[in-house]
């Protein structure tokens, strides 16, 4: 292999047109037989060494990583049943969303510029409960998974209501997710209360464990604030049970905190400690308002915490101290939450606003550099999610998820460094071709798994009935 530090990687895209290579074009070679070969003017593996391969190409064969090298090494040992060629693409790990509400994408601005207890009580739970049925999760979930796909999103964790539905989707769309069962005392749309989202819970469990190797199916409690210390303790009783993990909100906001010392004498991290509530494997999405020694505690537990910049930024929940825990050892990753608070699904814009959020709290340009954040999003975020062994970064073993990133865009010329460029330079938009488990779901921006013209007209159909219930709804108030 040809590895070279990405901080001496210059101006490789000043010249040149781009090869669009064809899936259906097969490679040549006389070697072994292979699925797939995706090559790239540089491969950024993000495995521990942060290798970085020159002019390599990455073999595939099913939905494994076969072997990564050279594409002139690759092309004399392998023959492919289909080829993304490289020139100019940037061949690097799927990225890692880890903590979204997926089919929330069709509330996107129905709500905007509230405090989270107001927009969750007065607008979001209320909306839910008038609106929210399975055909709405599933053209809700349908669209978003064409925007993290066409985003290079290939992994994600969500939290929703009619989690079959969800499931569904992601099995046809070809992404890989871990799909929370969420658990909610009060009326939702999919149960009546807690023990009902539990024993709803348990079923989905019990469908999807081990139907699909992309899709694990765990539980999702929604807050301390939203469930009391008994519900908590039996969500995560159900969630041993079954051997899965669970995600939940924490450490949010002020409100939280202000919730929980007042009705438990404690935060909700120690809350969460004192139940043994991290007993199992947990991904706490937010974490806000941590202390010192409850991120020891974090750290301690081997929670995966989920940042959401610009949620938090926009629901003003605070400045989460990414860069404290990373220096604790807390595993870290990062998410979007969901697209009514945020208002996308885009990876790149949080990894960008995530370095700049650390540095500008610490008043330290250093604070936060591209690697790390560029790691939250893939290798360290599918730690925090417990696929560490699974994806998140480009080695030998494991599961083929994987973008091409296209640098020709006149924002990415010159190029002195790679990495530096994928976190403050790259949009959504440059997002080439996606591969989850050796398949290709988007080949040059164009997606194959997802009817986007249907999807379009059944979320527009949709949305207009829901404005008009708003309008309605408004005006007899």
């Amino acid at each position: 292999m040809t590895r070279i530090s990405h901080c001496f990687l210059i101006l490789f895209l000043v010249a040149g047109t781009a090869g669009c290579g064809s899936p259906e074009t097969p490679a040549e070679g006389s070697g072994d037989q292979v699925d797939l070969i995706v090559k790239g003017a540089h491969i950024v593996t993000m495995d521990a060494e942060g290798s970085v391969i020159a002019d390599g190409a990455i073999v595939i064969d099913e939905g494994i990583i076969l072997d990564i090298g050279s594409s002139a090494d690759i092309e004399a040992k392998y023959s492919a049943a289909a080829t993304l060629e490289g020139d100019k693409r940037i061949v690097m790990p799927g990225l890692v969303n880890g903590h979204s509400h997926a089919a929330m994408t069709l509330l996107r601005g129905v709500a905007d510029d509230l405090a989270l207890m107001d927009w969750l009580q007065n607008y979001i739970f209320p909306a839910e409960v008038e609106f929210v049925d399975p055909e709405f999760v599933r053209i809700g979930t349908e669209l978003a998974c064409w925007e993290m796909i066409r985003g290079g999103t290939t992994t994600f964790v969500d939290m929703y209501y009619y989690p079959d539905t969800i499931a569904e989707v992601v099995e046809s769309s070809g992404m890989r997710a871990l799909i929370s069962a969420t658990v909610i005392d009060q009326r939702s749309p999919d149960a009546e209360n807690a023990d009902d989202s539990i024993a709803k819970g348990n079923g989905f469990i019990e469908r999807w464990q081990g139907k699909n190797s992309r899709i694990t199916p765990i539980f999702g409690p929604h807050a301390n604030y939203t469930l009391n210390a008994e519900q908590l303790k039996a969500t995560r009783a159900a969630a041993m049970q079954y051997g899965v993990p669970i995600s939940i909100h924490v450490s949010e906001s002020p409100f939280e905190l202000q919730y929980s010392q007042d009705t438990y004498g404690m935060t909700s991290i120690e809350l969460y400690e004192s139940i043994g509530f991290f007993e199992g494997p947990t991904i706490a999405a937010h974490v806000v308002w941590p202390t010192e020694d409850e991120i020891a505690m974090l750290a301690r537990n081997k929670v995966g915490v989920i940042h959401n910049p610009t949620s938090n930024m926009k629901i003003a929940s605070g400045i989460s101290p990414v860069t404290a825990m990373l220096e604790a050892g807390v595993l870290m990753g990062i998410g979007t939450d969901g697209a009514a608070s945020n208002n996308d699904l885009d990876l790149w814009e949080e990894m960008r606003l995530a370095a700049l959020l650390q540095k500008v709290d610490r008043m330290d340009p250093r604070a936060l550099p591209a690697t790390t954040v560029l790691g939250m999003a893939t290798s360290g975020g599918a730690t925090a999610i417990g696929l560490g062994d699974t994806i998140g970064s480009l080695e030998i073993g494991k599961r083929a998820d994987l973008i091409q990133v296209a640098f020709e865009d006149v924002h990415h010329v010159p190029t002195y460094d790679v990495i530096s460029h994928l976190v403050y330079v790259t949009d959504e938009q440059d997002v080439a071709s996606v591969v989850v488990d050796g398949k290709v779901l988007m080949k040059e921006h164009e997606m194959l798994t997802i009817d986007t013209d249907r999807v379009t007209a059944e979320a527009t159909a949709l949305a207009a009935r829901i404005q008009a219930a708003l309008q309605e709804r408004n005006q007899g108030e």
